[in-house]
């Protein structure tokens, strides 16, 4: 009976009540001010989910990758939206403001701390997400293509692909990225040795700014057009379309993967790899992926074995000849090499199945679910073998670590540190992506997490220093977050803007400060404005 509940009980449900009917009135008053604002008579029902829709759960997972984020305790956004038009980005932009919601933007939802669809300084939040907006516009004949924001960098290469056997672009080894987040970090990926990253790529770009405006290059200026390319993402605007310049490939490139173990020789390998990878022919590209691996049939012991992946711009013989002048040490054969075309590359360096069709490329979701922790490093010296054994020892103790080592050296090392935000050029041997796998959430986070700090730790005599160089596209919250939208100062956040942009990051605070001086578009690592006091 009614009269039989708490008073607490019921002010608790009026509560419940008084929020659902806010959360509500907030989704009507978004719905409708983006309705008159965009101006197209397109109906908006089916762009907006909320936790009520079938369909919400679905979408948030969609593309996210780390399921840290996707537990049930981590912030959930208010509503998603989906943006059919670039019309519509616009008006979100310009109805968050007008209605005071914290707008987070996700296109491909690869950021490894969950950034474009949890806030964990600012509830509530909504999410704009890009997913409608994928269309691409490949011009063979002058080697351009406009690209939208929520399509995947495997969808690029494909309608590239379509058009050309002897084009490609120069960005990410995992096709699933979303091409608006991917090439706003830098991009990088198998062709960076030749060609340079996608950054390095880019020659226009259409991003909606913090008053709705849609800029192209010339309108948005130098200053904003150099900050977008390699800035990071979400700290200026809304990018909706990339110009990308294409890069001529060869009709057949070659492919390898030489698996070594520590029986056979790993350390001693992998040492030489150091030695020479950033000075090897530009057409070669060759990363070593290193995890723990059963040290044989019918054992529980573990040994760790180094795969080192290949991809040549060219044809088997000369990719011998190469190798036994600069790398004979692996002890790379015919039999080892594999012909193939660019796009098939694609595909073999994506660990697609042998024999899969391009086609597959057009799904654009993520392969790759996990609960992981990710930390990033830049190498200037090699890293001793005595520091590789400490570190086996270390990957042994873990339970499904894994680390990839990529290649500098060549097109990517003859930009200047200032010609993009991405700093990390000419010096660079390689670059060191950690993480720390898990399957189950209910194993123990704080196990996993404390394992790779402490080998973070451990690796800190090995890699850059003054700063210690991380790759922005591995966010890593351990560096530092903002606190809330205008409480964190340029000082405090250079913990992790030097890092990622070392003396980029001042020029980058300067340009925010320019474009966006009330910190509309923030998260926990955005590039934050200076106070007003001293602008």
């Amino acid at each position: 009976m009614l009269h039989s509940k708490s008073p607490l009980l019921l002010l608790t449900l009026f509560l419940i009540f008084l929020q659902s009917a806010s959360s509500t009135s907030t989704l009507d008053n978004f719905i409708q001010c983006v309705s008159v604002n965009s101006e197209l008579s397109v109906p908006l029902s089916n762009a907006f989910f909320t936790p009520n829709s079938s369909s919400y759960t679905p979408l948030l997972q969609s593309t996210a990758q780390n399921l840290r984020y996707l537990v049930p305790s981590a912030p959930k956004p208010e509503f998603i939206f989906t943006p059919l038009h670039d019309p519509h980005v616009q008006a979100a932009v310009i109805c968050s403001k007008q209605l005071g919601i914290h707008l987070r933007v996700r296109s491909g939802g690869h950021d490894y701390e969950g950034l474009s669809y949890v806030s964990e300084i600012e509830t509530p939040f909504i999410v704009v997400d890009l997913t409608n907006l994928r269309n691409i516009d490949v011009d063979i004949d002058k080697n351009t293509a406009w690209i939208q924001a929520g399509a995947t960098i495997g969808e690029v290469y494909y309608r590239i692909y379509q058009k050309s056997r002897v084009h490609g672009f120069p960005a990410g080894l995992c096709t699933s990225l979303g091409v608006g987040g991917h090439i706003t970090g830098g991009a990088y990926g198998s062709l960076m040795r030749k060609y340079g990253l996608g950054v390095d790529n880019v020659l226009d770009a259409k991003i909606v700014d913090v008053n709705g405006k849609i800029l192209d290059r010339a309108a948005m200026g130098e200053d904003l057009f150099w900050a977008i390319r390699g800035g990071g993402g979400a700290s200026f605007g809304i990018i909706l379309w990339w110009k990308i310049k294409l890069v001529p490939v060869p009709e057949t490139v070659t492919v390898f993967s030489v698996p070594k173990t520590l029986e056979q020789g790993a350390t001693k390998v992998l040492y030489k790899w150091q030695q020479v990878v950033d000075k090897l022919d530009e057409d070669l590209f060759i990363r070593v992926i290193i995890q723990p691996a059963a040290a044989g049939k019918n054992t529980t012991e573990r040994t760790i074995i180094t795969v080192y992946q290949a991809l040549f711009l060219g044809e088997t013989n000369r990719l011998l000849q190469i190798m036994e002048q600069s790398f004979p040490e692996l002890g790379l054969t015919q039999k080892e090499c594999t012909e193939m075309s660019w796009i098939e590359s694609v595909l073999y360096i994506a660990s697609f199945p042998s024999g899969t069709k391009p086609e597959v490329l057009l799904q654009g979701k993520s392969t790759f679910k996990n609960y992981f922790k990710a930390k990033s490093d830049f190498v200037k010296e090699p890293v001793p073998e005595s520091a590789l054994e400490g570190l086996w020892k270390r990957l042994l103790e873990e339970e499904s670590p894994l680390t990839i080592w990529t290649p500098y050296g060549g097109a990517v090392s003859k930009v200047s540190e200032s010609e993009t935000p991405f700093p990390h050029r000419n010096g660079t041997v390689f670059m060191i992506q950690w993480l720390s796998l898990w399957e189950n959430e209910k194993e123990s986070t704080v196990k996993h997490i404390d394992w790779i700090r402490k080998l973070y730790v451990y690796m800190a005599p090995y890699v850059s220093r003054f700063p210690r160089e991380a790759y922005v596209n591995y966010r890593d919250l351990d560096l530092g977050i903002m606190n809330k939208k205008n409480q964190t100062s340029a000082v405090q956040a250079s913990s992790w803007g030097n890092r990622y942009f070392k003396d980029n990051f001042n020029r980058l605070v300067r340009v925010k400060t320019k474009v966006d001086p009330d910190n509309f578009f923030r998260h926990e690592q955005s590039i934050p404005p200076l106070p007003p006091s001293a602008r």
